[in-house]
């Protein structure tokens, strides 16, 4: 059987990783880092075989708009969503208690996001870092005695590094949406059948019109599909007007398609970014 490989953004054990493996479950898969985003739509440009995990929105920093950006830009479609609890660790090189540490390294919104917890250790100084998991990495490779890591529980246990807290983000409700990207040649191969699609992500631009948005919506209740997400960016070197991305989920994959044929007169730029089948691990 050929091992899936999957682009990620950051080092092994981020979330992205942690995503990944979670998303295809007991099949053999090889993560490929990348610094950034953009680095990731390079990579996946170049090689029509990779699969990308992209995190797109979260539940306390809200939506990734370069992310969305990216998405339209690149020609790589959605074949399928993933949702997961971020949950934050303090870990350590062995041997230490917290009372012996004196640095806390992670990514500045890790940081943020556990600073209730930080701040009940005044020895630990916040010191931002490009990554959760490259923090933990930096300590265990550099052997840094003093130094903790704000990073996920896999990749403390990926690095060999001791687990002093669990569970330490100020709000326990902390989810990151990820999208399953591809090439539409491997996007085909991917696809749900479509009586398990129930999902489908567009953009589109709207003319300058009165109402032009409201008859969509009109449109799109007509036929019961539902808009579990409306995101509007505004389009660059035209005042005032936006770019909008919509998800959509319905019942019926026929009446949504007759929805997309009833609203296409009406839109500019229609573009469907990937139709799949919904992430159901709602906790």
């Amino acid at each position: 059987m050929t091992i899936k490989r999957v682009t990620i953004q950051g080092v092994a054990g981020c979330y992205h990783d942690a995503a990944a493996r979670l998303y295809f479950g007991n099949e053999e898969i090889e993560t490929v880092p990348c610094d950034s985003f953009p680095d990731m739509f390079e990579l996946l440009a170049d090689d029509a075989s990779m699969i990308g995990i992209l995190a797109i929105e979260n539940t306390i920093a809200g939506s990734l708009l370069q992310n969305h950006e990216l998405l339209r830009k690149s020609h790589m479609q959605i074949v399928g969503e993933f949702k997961m609890r971020i949950s934050h660790t303090l870990a350590a090189l062995p041997g230490q208690s917290i009372d012996q540490l004196t640095e806390v390294n992670s990514h500045p919104m890790a940081l943020r996001q556990c600073e209730q917890f930080l701040h009940r250790h005044p020895n630990l100084k916040m010191i931002e870092k490009f990554d959760t998991a490259g923090s933990a990495k930096e300590i265990a490779e550099q052997n840094l005695m003093g130094h903790a890591a704000v990073c996920g529980e896999y990749a403390a246990n990926l690095y060999g590094l001791n687990i002093l807290c669990r569970e330490i983000e100020t709000n326990k409700r902390n989810f990151t949406r990820f999208l399953i990207i591809a090439d539409p040649l491997m996007a085909s191969e991917m696809m749900p059948p479509e009586s398990e699609i129930d999902k489908a992500s567009i953009v589109f631009t709207l003319p300058h019109s009165k109402g032009a948005l409201s008859k969509i919506l009109t449109i799109l209740s007509f036929y019961d599909i539902n808009l579990s997400k409306i995101q509007s960016m505004p389009i660059v070197g035209r005042e005032w007007e936006y770019r909008f991305y919509v998800d959509l989920t319905f019942d019926s994959f026929a009446r949504y398609r007759q929805s997309i044929d009833a609203v296409r007169p009406l839109l500019n730029d229609l573009r469907i970014l990937g139709e799949y089948k919904a992430c159901k691990n709602e906790i």
